[in-house]
């Protein structure tokens, strides 16, 4: 699905993952609590750049046509 829009993370931008949480919950920095992750490279990306390991930060406030989200249900094992 990389490459249709930047697909919105809950955790806060960080520079790498060194002290990366790895229980799955989300990452959060204190210091820059406005911005978020993005993964996944946009159509208004460059073709290098649409890929999964694509990452970027923005403002939490900001709007843009080529940033979404990713919606997950995890459903009850029978």
């Amino acid at each position: 699905m990389h490459g249709n829009v930047w697909e919105w993370c809950l955790d806060d931008w960080h520079d790498n993952y060194k002290e990366a949480p790895n229980d799955g919950t989300f990452w959060q920095n204190n210091e820059l609590f406005n911005t978020r992750l993005l993964r996944g490279g946009s159509w208004v990306t460059l073709p290098r750049r649409c890929r999964s390991a694509s990452r970027s930060g923005n403002d939490h406030v900001l709007r843009f046509n080529d940033v979404g989200f990713r919606v997950v249900l995890v459903l009850p094992r029978t």
